[in-house]
């Protein structure tokens, strides 16, 4: 009767280690971006730009309360939109959230398709070109944030 219950001591005393070392690992894992969230007064019209202007893919929210849609922006990244604002975002055109595209000319041609409209940086133009040599648009969502839109370079 002794014999399994000192087994089982000895071999919980070999994992621990193996568990230490593990949670050790994940420990110094970097810190990575999860999702970002913007509150928006027409969750639906709002919804519609990110799927249509965007692009992005819908997936599936767990609150299924009519607030939220969730849209993936990465193969680990999302953007959650979320209804109940009074009133639109008056943000400073340097806070934005920017995406890649594979070609900033083909990108503003589907912009120029559905009206939207874009410019630079600095409102004197329609792109441009970062220090890097990174081509870049800029243009609002329904409710005023910001969105860069740039080429894939990385």
């Amino acid at each position: 009767m002794r014999k399994p219950r000192i087994a089982m001591l000895v071999l919980s005393l070999c994992a621990l280690p193996v568990a230490l070392l593990h949670a050790q690992s994940n420990a110094s894992k970097p810190m990575e971006l999860d999702h970002t969230t913007v509150f928006v007064r027409d969750i639906q019209k709002s919804g519609d730009f990110y799927a249509k202007v965007l692009g992005l893919e819908r997936i599936a929210d767990p609150f299924k309360d009519g607030r939220h849609i969730w849209f993936r922006t990465g193969p680990h990244t999302q953007l959650h939109v979320v209804g109940g604002a009074a009133e639109a975002t008056t943000n400073d055109i340097e806070v934005h959230m920017a995406f890649r595209v594979a070609s900033v000319p083909n990108f503003t041609a589907h912009l120029d398709q559905l009206h939207v409209p874009y410019r630079n940086l600095k409102g004197d133009g329609n792109t441009s070109v970062r220090a890097d040599g990174v081509h870049q648009i800029y243009f609002q969502d329904p409710d005023g944030y910001w969105i860069e839109v740039n080429d894939d370079r990385f």
